[in-house]
């Protein structure tokens, strides 16, 4: 049965970006430790960088992204990522939760602007085909989706680092819920944990 699936990244301190996030500083300063995991190692924002993984944290995503068909992610991400170049790297089509539906990019982006979770969610659902769909960044979106009931999985992915400022991933929810852990792994870049969110 296809699945609604919250992934990020946090540090210790709940933190999913450090300060001043942007278009080329898309995880803030200091943030680019929290994906360590994904680049293979020590990267910076000036020093150019690999999507490296290995080991767990390869394993990890492999088995994240393996049965997903499309994915949702929010303005803000879609920014700060400087739309990844123009072209959606992730498997499926990518919906885009904006207020700004007129900025659409070209149909052979694999970018598509919607301005509501529901419909970014419906539009998703129906492109994913019977698969799973993502919900990524950023924060606001993940909460929304779980204030709503809408997760049902939560993949959270833990840097060893106390970043102390940016932009936290449960900054202002006020929502009870409860998790069962599915499985956990971990390397020395990140503990990644997918949860099961009982409803």
């Amino acid at each position: 049965m296809a699945k609604v699936i919250a992934a990020i990244t946090t540090s210790v301190d709940g933190y999913i970006t450090g300060p001043d996030d942007g278009p080329g500083y898309g995880l803030g300063r200091g943030g680019e430790r929290l994906h360590y995991w994904v680049m293979g190692g020590p990267w910076t924002y000036d020093g150019g960088h690999d999507f490296a993984m290995h080991g767990p944290d390869k394993e990890f995503y492999e088995e994240l992204v393996a049965g997903l068909g499309a994915g949702i992610v929010g303005r803000g991400m879609y920014d700060a990522a400087g739309a990844w170049g123009g072209t959606n790297p992730f498997p499926g089509p990518l919906i885009v939760l904006t207020h700004r539906v007129e900025d659409q990019p070209a149909a052979a982006s694999g970018f598509t602007f919607v301005s509501g979770l529901e419909e970014a969610l419906a539009q998703a659902t129906k492109a994913a085909g019977g698969l799973d769909v993502s919900i990524g960044g950023g924060a606001d979106v993940i909460r929304q989706a779980l204030a709503a009931g809408l997760v049902d999985e939560l993949a959270l992915s833990t840097a060893p680092v106390v970043l102390g400022a940016g932009k936290r991933l449960f900054d202002g929810f006020e929502h009870d819920i409860d998790l069962e852990i599915l499985k956990a792994v971990s390397s020395p870049f990140a503990t990644h944990v997918r949860y099961a969110v009982k409803k």
